[in-house]
């Protein structure tokens, strides 16, 4: 878990201003079938966060 929410005073007018682009939330989308392929992809830091889809 992160601690997010510390973030936000110091972020969100910088996001709001866009002075930063806070960037996509998922980076790889497999099939739901593929979830231990998304795990694997994540410990080994070649995406951060992946959508699976039915």
């Amino acid at each position: 878990m992160a601690p997010a929410r510390a973030y936000i005073p110091e972020l969100l007018p910088d996001v709001l201003s866009r002075t930063i682009e806070p960037g996509r939330v998922f980076d790889l989308e497999l099939g739901l079938e593929d979830v231990a392929e998304a795990y694997a992809a994540m410990d080994e830091r070649r995406a951060i966060k992946v959508l699976l889809r039915p």
